[in-house]
């Protein structure tokens, strides 16, 4: 069996349920995972949510950036081709193979090792609703060193202010925690 996993990034991440469905959960259902989203200067709502996770930098930034790391945790299929305009490739699908029609692609726009992934997603899977606002945002994953691990902070900018972008909000706002509570499992064993 393996886990799914819901990120902006991501948007690597997850494309699960309905918004509809969405709304009877929260971010709150994941004890540890910090809130602190906010409306830009354009008036764009930004999602902010982070988590401790008790790993090195070197160690989590992997775990979302390589193909075996990615895989490790968060999808059954994955090829991750890290460079800036490379690719996070990845399906729910365990019989899914690169290519297919079906995946999740999220290009990579740029990192800095161990440090920072700046991700959009461009390929949805067929029927995702809110494909269009979602692919309006942009996914920055940081990699903050503690004393006792890393703070992933995930903050996918760019949301706009109408129904499509609200729901997909709400979608990604308990996707991403549970994204970063899967990951937290992940090091926690």
């Amino acid at each position: 069996m393996f886990k799914s996993t819901m990120i902006a990034a991501a948007a690597l991440l997850a494309f699960v349920g309905t918004a509809n469905a969405q709304q009877s959960r929260s971010w709150k259902d994941f004890p540890g995972v910090s809130n602190t989203s906010y409306i830009d200067a354009a008036g764009q709502k930004a999602l902010q949510l982070a988590m401790d996770i008790p790993a090195p930098p070197k160690a989590v930034f992997e775990a979302f950036a390589t193909t075996d790391g990615f895989k490790s945790w968060a999808v059954p299929m994955a090829q991750v081709d890290l460079r800036t305009g490379g690719m996070i490739e990845s399906s729910y699908d365990p019989k899914a193979k690169p290519g297919d029609a079906g995946n999740i692609k999220n290009q990579i726009v740029t990192f800095i090792p161990d440090h920072l992934l700046v991700i959009r997603n461009i390929q949805a899977p067929e029927g995702f609703a809110g494909k269009d606002a979602f692919q309006k945002t942009v996914t920055v994953i940081e990699f903050i060193p503690l004393a006792d691990g890393t703070r992933v902070r995930l903050t996918n900018t760019g949301y706009g202010d109408n129904a499509e972008a609200r729901a997909v909000y709400g979608h990604f706002e308990w996707g991403n925690a549970y994204t970063l509570a899967e990951l937290k499992k992940k090091f926690s064993k």
